[in-house]
């Protein structure tokens, strides 16, 4: 066996693995496995390659301070040759990145900047423009710039298209990609139209993005909004070549999510959520094929980094992609149902400490309290500070002696309007009836369905 001089040296080379039990219609579709890379993700191919092309042209020396915009993944491969090397790396990232990506990028030193993810180009919070200017405004900083730096696509044009090749035996048909910088996409279209002009290239692009309907009619529209990360544009990246694209897929977040779940299911493959755009569209593009072919995609980063968001069935659920069942009642609105066993309660005769490492374990700020199925009060973050402020002996008092017993109940046929006095008051709503207790609404419970349910005109009562 083979023993490395450092991490970075085992960048590349991942493995290939046929998909094996969806319906890939006449063709055999292979995942390249991007996520085996040491920082997790296919970007850590460009990190290296990106920097180790500044230093060969003497833009950054010892001690640099290198500044990029991303999504997160091309900021962990950055911050993994980064730290190996010794340099200072500013990241700016939009604020819907999970934070597990976060919290890894900021165990590796890179030095985070949040920004909006709701704004476009020229608006002064938009990733690229901040990230630009915080470059442009600090003493002898190289901004990396991977939606134009040249050396982003020709990792992919030296490395990975050669790996596929090799790994095939010559034998693939089309290679499925995603846009997010276009490195990928870019790079491997130059090698194939040098090796293999026959093979080709399809785009998988989240809906919302403007790349499908760029490659289809030649104009940019209007973006939308899509929670999958790392992939997909309001813009064409100055390096992104689509010239050789001949199929583009819009794949919805649910498609996505559905699939990279099944992908876990099915086949013990933990991908993250531009995977599952990713093997949606190439099953499409096989599946509408009548002739045998190889397709090639790719787990583009582990799905580690996702496993609070598209693996969370209560983070599915608030974006409105759950499988849970509608009632057309309140109960369409309650996060953790207890007939769905999916409550986080406590019992009267616990301790207070018990109901606090619920309450941090679960990040929540209010538990009911249960006697086998029934409602007997519910406790909260006020309940338990008042309790041992001046005792801290008292975390170890029964939560019978600090609940609030009298709690605000609601019928689950009740109209939203009769939960906004609860709130007002500064109490939690509790779906309590004849039927028993059903679990609670909070704020943002209906701030929650309120945003999936945004053209609902909810003055005349619940969900319909």
């Amino acid at each position: 066996m083979t023993v490395h001089r450092q991490v970075t040296d085992l960048i590349g080379n991942t493995p290939m693995v046929e998909l094996r039990s969806f319906d890939t219609g006449r063709c055999r579709l292979l995942l390249k496995l991007e996520s085996q890379n040491p920082g997790g993700s296919i970007k850590d191919r460009i990190g290296r390659s990106m920097i180790e092309a500044a230093e060969r042209e003497g833009k950054i020396g010892p001690g640099a301070t290198l500044v990029e915009a991303t999504a997160g993944n091309t900021g962990l491969g950055l911050a993994l040759v980064a730290g190996a090397k010794g340099y200072r790396l500013i990241l700016v990232i939009p604020d819907k990145m999970s934070q597990e990506k976060l919290v890894h990028l900021r165990a590796l030193g890179a030095e985070i900047v949040l920004t909006r993810s709701d704004v476009g180009r020229g608006h002064p919070q938009y990733y690229q423009d901040l990230a630009e200017k915080i470059a442009r405004e600090t003493p002898g900083a190289w901004y990396v710039n991977q939606f134009n730096n040249p050396a982003n696509p020709l990792a992919h044009e030296t490395t990975t298209g050669p790996e596929i090749w090799a790994q095939t035996g010559g034998q693939v048909d089309a290679v499925v990609c995603g846009v997010g910088s276009g490195g990928t996409l870019t790079g491997l279209s130059r090698y194939f139209a040098r090796v293999a002009p026959q093979v080709e290239m399809v785009l998988a692009d989240p809906a919302g993005s403007v790349l499908v309907d760029y490659v289809r009619t030649g104009r940019i529209g209007q973006a939308g909004a899509w929670l999958v990360e790392g992939i997909g544009e309001d813009f064409v990246p100055p390096i992104a070549d689509l010239s050789r694209v001949r199929s583009a897929y819009s794949i919805g977040d649910r498609e996505a999510m559905q699939t990279v779940r099944a992908l876990l299911r099915q086949e013990g493959i933990l991908a993250g959520s531009s995977s599952g755009t990713l093997i949606a569209a190439a099953l499409r593009y096989c599946r509408e094929q009548t002739e045998p072919k190889t397709v090639v995609t790719f787990v583009c980063d582990t799905g580690n980094k996702y496993l609070a968001k598209q693996f969370n069935d209560h983070w599915l659920n608030d974006q409105g992609l759950g499988e849970r069942p509608v009632y057309g009642d309140l109960r369409d609105l309650i996060s953790r149902s207890y007939r769905e066993h999916e409550v986080v309660a406590v019992g009267p005769d616990d301790a207070l400490t018990v109901a606090l490492t619920r309450m941090k374990m679960f990040d929540v700020s209010q538990l009911p309290v249960l006697e086998g199925d029934r409602l007997v009060g519910i406790v909260d973050e006020s309940d338990l500070l008042l309790a041992v402020y001046r005792d801290r002996g008292a975390f170890e008092r029964r939560v019978a002696e600090v609940m609030t017993r009298k709690v605000r109940t609601v019928d689950h046929r009740a109209s939203i309007d009769d939960l906004m006095p609860i709130f007002d008051a500064g109490l939690v709503a509790v779906v309590n009836d004849d039927e028993g207790f059903h679990g609670l609404i909070t704020r943002i419970d209906v701030l929650n369905f309120l945003r999936r349910n945004r053209l609902q005109n909810v003055t005349q009562g619940a969900t319909r």
